[in-house]
């Protein structure tokens, strides 16, 4: 479930729900939605005794709930808290009509996830769809999908060669991004004024080109040459990165502007991506 930080769990229909971020993903209050999905007055003893009814639940809990300091009226708390993914879990053991929906909900989704593993044309259309709905042109669209597609296929490469945490596939882009554009993803969103969004949500076009091409030109590089491992599959994102990076300076030669803005493709007006 993709989320915008304005809208976090907006399903709780104006219930306050504290939250933080953390591994940069959102962590929820786990009272706070025990709270709000049963009118409990005392969320925490609540919580005691959903675990002893769910066993599994209370087995699984310190592998998708942590204690994080969150920001409240009164200053920073530490806090039990899960992310997404853990909060539904909670979720589906909490017996009360106010979660019924959320159940069916997440049964929908289930259903639709095999439908796409069996079907993933299924998959391309629901994402067209989705980024339609929130004002994107049928152009750009194409574009990010296929931009998808791309990335999917290194990452299986790098996944094949013995790249492991998430913390060197991290690595391994921002050593392209770097070549490609000058900055790293980290250094992109403070260059276009981003926090958590998605980047390349707010890429434009061309921008979009060149990330692809520099994502592209890597993985042919990887196959080619066979690399073996993080510090093989880093030689080759500098060079897939880099022949992407000369092709944007001869492109900026040629169209005499930059090809990275500092404006957000995704809040601009029609009338203004018309004119760029």
């Amino acid at each position: 479930m993709v989320m915008e930080e304005t809208n976090a769990l907006a399903i709780f229909q104006g219930k306050k729900i504290r939250r933080t971020m953390h591994d940069s993903e959102w962590w929820f209050s786990i009272e706070d939605i025990v709270k709000a999905l049963t009118d409990s007055q005392d969320p925490k003893q609540y919580i005691n005794k959903l675990r002893k009814r769910d066993e599994p639940l209370s087995k699984g809990w310190v592998q998708f709930v942590h204690t994080l300091p969150v920001l409240t009226s009164g200053g920073k708390q530490k806090v039990n808290c899960s992310n997404t993914k853990g909060i539904f879990r909670i979720i589906q053991s909490i017996p009360s009509p106010k979660a019924e929906p959320f159940k069916l909900w997440l049964a929908k989704v289930g259903y639709e996830r095999v439908e796409e593993i069996q079907n993933p044309e299924l998959a391309q259309k629901r994402m067209k769809e989705l980024y339609k709905q929130k004002g994107y042109s049928d152009d750009w669209v194409e574009k990010r999908v296929r931009g998808i597609a791309i990335r999917d296929e290194l990452t299986d490469e790098w996944k094949k060669r013995d790249v492991k945490t998430n913390k060197e596939y991290a690595i391994l882009t921002a050593k392209i991004s770097k070549e490609t554009f000058g900055m790293t993803p980290g250094e992109y969103k403070k260059f276009k004024g981003l926090k958590n969004e998605n980047l390349r949500d707010y890429m434009d076009d061309l921008e979009l080109i060149f990330s692809m091409f520099g994502e592209r030109v890597t993985t042919e590089i990887t196959k080619n040459q066979d690399t073996k491992g993080f510090d093989e599959c880093k030689g080759a994102a500098k060079k897939g990165g880099k022949v992407a990076g000369n092709a944007r300076k001869d492109a900026e030669k040629q169209i005499g502007k930059p090809i990275s803005k500092k404006d957000n493709y995704k809040q601009l007006t029609e009338k203004k991506k018309l004119k760029r």
